[in-house]
């Protein structure tokens, strides 16, 4: 039963993004796509730093980061959210990687966010590289920043391999829940930098 009732959200979840009306059309060519996502990603690293302060000097101790430029939720009681990013390890583009994840609960509406995931340790990285998908909290501990009451970053588990943060145009958003976010590669080439 509760196997059938996952389908069935997954199922709404995924009509409910196939109505949104910011999901850009699949016309652009493979290149087209990852220069977008590379430039999405430079802007969302930008809002990120100019934004939180203290996440510029996080990001420098990062072994690796992972950036979805831009996910787009969308849902009604049940929810679905979906993305493309790259995963970004010295400053150079490692791969490019899909984002999904299905909610429960009251929502209604669409939005759209950026996520940054820092790998704080080379393990946590490893694990990433080496595996077929990533769960974020059942993989790699995930401690969702926000803005501490000194302005700087506040990590919820300070301990935590990995560090998120939610962005929208704004700035951080505050209460996210990144628990059971997905994520897989795209079997795309990465371009040259």
């Amino acid at each position: 039963m509760k196997q059938g009732m996952t389908k069935i959200a997954a199922a709404a979840a995924l009509l409910a993004l196939a109505a949104c009306t910011t999901t850009p059309a699949p016309t652009a060519t493979v290149s087209q796509q990852q220069q977008a996502v590379n430039l999405g990603i430079d802007a969302t690293l930008g809002t990120l730093y100019a934004t939180v302060p203290g996440s510029q000097e996080l990001a420098h101790r990062a072994r690796g980061i992972l950036v979805f430029p831009k996910t787009y939720a969308a849902g009604l009681v049940l929810g679905g959210e979906y993305g493309n990013g790259a995963l970004r390890v010295d400053g150079r583009t490692a791969g490019y990687y899909a984002t999904t994840g299905v909610s429960l609960g009251l929502q209604a509406g669409a939005e759209s966010r950026g996520l940054v995931f820092m790998f704080l340790t080379q393990a946590a990285l490893d694990r990433f590289l080496a595996g077929d998908g990533w769960t974020a909290g059942v993989d790699a501990s995930v401690a969702v920043a926000r803005s501490g009451s000194n302005g700087t970053v506040d990590l919820t588990n300070p301990s935590a391999e990995v560090a998120a943060f939610a962005l929208t145009n704004s700035g951080l958003m505050a209460a996210v829940n990144l628990e059971s976010t997905k994520v897989k590669k795209l079997d795309v080439p990465v371009a040259l930098q």
